[in-house]
């Protein structure tokens, strides 16, 4: 998943693999973080990843109005991609980005 935008224009990126272990990448692809999801924060992925239904999903979300500094977020899961604008998000996409590790450094 991917996310750009906001107020610095940046874009980081957060690999998970199926073992729950995460990258994070900054806008050049290199690595600023890695880490490894608790077996319930797994599950909870797992959980909204399945709950989300990508097959459903409109592969592109743009919203009603522009939200200035806001962020582009791009989801790729089982062969599926869909990008969704902040104010666009899905609330099943919502509950995938919360299951996620946090796309800034601590």
């Amino acid at each position: 998943m991917s996310r750009s935008g906001g107020y610095a224009g940046q874009t980081h990126t957060l690999v998970v693999k199926g073992d729950g272990s995460w990258t994070r990448l900054d806008g050049k692809a290199k690595p600023e973080g890695t880490g490894k999801l608790s077996e319930a924060g797994l599950a909870a992925l797992r959980t909204a990843l399945r709950d989300a239904d990508f097959a459903g999903l409109p592969r592109i979300s743009t919203g009603e109005g522009n939200v200035f500094d806001g962020f582009t977020y791009a989801f790729v899961h089982g062969g599926y991609e869909v990008t969704a604008a902040q104010e666009a998000l899905a609330p099943a996409l919502q509950k995938v980005l919360d299951a996620l590790p946090p796309f800034n450094p601590s």
